[in-house]
């Protein structure tokens, strides 16, 4: 039975002090240094066998020539098996990621990670709190709200538990939804900027189209910024812009961007995007307060974070 690892950190085939995020499926720039370094080498399944580390090494002594010859002929055959197995890896072209990167699709050579690595690979079993490993952080799971279990593109999201008929066209509406990502489509380091370029997308990830054109709430007919300035999160300066949402059908909601930058590994920019309906049932505006304070770092629990509305509006 072929199989690929989970995703999660595991040390890079390229650089092994160092731990590399694996998707599931190949690697991708995130790294971070371990909080335990492995001093030990260990077998990871990445790619060919090191031809270094399989070296045999002669006796000093005792044996005479013939043992000398036995351990170099010895060594040598280790050697020659080393290479052309790394020929023979290297040259299949299956589609997976090149450089030596792409993990083995048997079950024999699959990664075994250490306790450090499973611990950062799998979820945490906290009911109250939902872990993002990749951007290094994570968010409480407040009275009235839930980890969701199937999500778009796999982004780790909170949302309300309960469902009703969506006013615009058919489908299940929620009232809430809190979602967090890596800035992957521009290079900007500015949470304000990222912040305000952001939230009109955000608006529309919730209240707009979606792939197949559903327009659940109608047509959005219009909004205004209710609320912008800079914010404390996971301990790093960030910045937040609020939007009121007007839609066809319904009363529309609140939608909120909030940008910062993580403190693990290469220290990727961070998106939350949060959203409540105002509509009966509907969360109170405050939870997406709530839930940006509770933000912390995984290196860090004891790490505080802030509220917008603490630090004030900027126009």
């Amino acid at each position: 039975m072929s199989m690929t690892p989970p995703p999660g950190w595991y040390p890079d085939p390229n650089q092994p002090a160092v731990e590399r995020w694996w998707d599931g499926s190949a690697w991708t720039e995130h790294r971070r240094t371990p909080e335990h370094p492995q001093v030990a080498p260990v077998r990871q399944g990445f790619g060919p066998p090191d031809p270094a580390a399989s070296a045999v090494i002669a006796p000093a002594s005792s044996g005479g020539g013939r043992a000398k010859i036995i351990a170099l002929a010895t060594a040598g055959a280790v050697l020659v098996a080393a290479i052309v197995t790394g020929v023979v890896v290297l040259g299949k072209d299956d589609g997976e990621p090149r450089g030596g990167a792409a993990p083995s699709t048997s079950a024999e050579a699959s990664p075994t990670p250490t306790a450090s690595e499973s611990k950062s690979a799998s979820p945490t079993s906290d009911p109250n709190v939902l872990v993002d490993d990749l951007n290094g952080i994570t968010l409480p799971v407040i009275d009235g709200w839930e980890k969701a279990e199937d999500t778009v593109h796999d982004a780790p999201t909170l949302q309300t538990p309960d469902t009703f008929d969506c006013p615009g066209d058919s489908g299940m509406c929620r009232h809430g939804r809190v979602t967090s990502q890596t800035v992957t489509s521009t290079d900007e380091t500015s949470p304000k900027a990222l912040a305000r370029g952001d939230i009109a997308d955000a608006a529309k990830s919730v209240y707009g189209k979606d792939v197949l054109d559903n327009e659940y709430y109608g047509r959005i007919t219009g909004h205004e910024k209710v609320a912008e300035g800079t914010v404390a999160v996971a301990g790093r300066s960030g910045y937040y812009v609020r939007w009121r949402v007007r839609t066809e059908k319904a009363s529309g909601g609140y939608v909120q961007s909030v940008a910062f930058k993580s403190s693990i590994g290469s220290e990727p920019m961070v998106i939350v995007r949060l959203s409540v309906n105002v509509a009966k049932g509907a969360p109170p505006l405050s939870d997406l307060e709530r839930i940006i304070k509770g933000i912390r770092s995984t290196d860090d629990s004891a790490t505080g974070g802030g509220v917008g509305e603490d630090v004030g509006a900027t126009p």
